[in-house]
C-alpha cells in the first residue's frame, strides 16, 4: 500500500478530527503531499496542499479551520481539522502527484470517512 490514510469518523459541528496518511518513502520524500475530499454527488476537490519544503495552500473554505502539516521522519501527513460544519462531510483522500518524465501519475489512499452532524 502506498498510501494508508486513517482518523476519519464522526463529530458534531464545531468539533475537530486529525486526519493521518502515511506513505512509503519512495513516495512521501519526492514531493508535495495533499488532501482531497469528495461529498456524495460532488466531484472531487481539493482541501489542502503541502511541498516538500513545508510550504501550504488551502481551498479557501477551510482557510483559518484546517491545518496540514508533515512528519518526515514519518512519512506522514497530517489534516487538522477544527471548527468542523456539516459541509465538510465527505470521504477525505490523500494524494500524492509525482511526475514520470512528462507524464503525472496520481496516488491515492483508500478514503476515510468525515461525517459533521449539526
Amino acid at each position: 500500500v502506498q498510501l494508508q490514510a486513517s482518523g476519519g469518523g464522526l463529530v458534531q459541528a464545531g468539533g475537530s478530527l486529525r486526519l493521518s496518511c502515511a506513505a512509503s518513502e519512495s513516495i512521501f520524500s519526492t514531493g508535495a503531499m495533499g488532501w482531497y475530499r469528495q461529498a456524495p454527488g460532488k466531484q472531487r476537490e481539493l482541501v489542502a496542499t503541502i511541498t516538500s519544503g513545508g510550504s501550504t495552500n488551502y481551498a479557501d473554505s477551510v482557510k483559518g479551520r484546517f491545518t496540514i502539516s508533515r512528519d518526515n521522519a514519518k512519512n506522514t501527513v497530517y489534516l487538522q481539522m477544527n471548527s468542523l460544519k456539516p459541509d465538510d462531510t465527505a470521504v477525505y483522500y490523500c494524494n500524492a502527484r509525482r511526475m514520470y518524465g512528462v507524464r503525472p501519475y496520481d496516488y491515492w489512499g483508500q478514503g476515510t470517512q468525515v461525517t459533521v452532524s449539526s
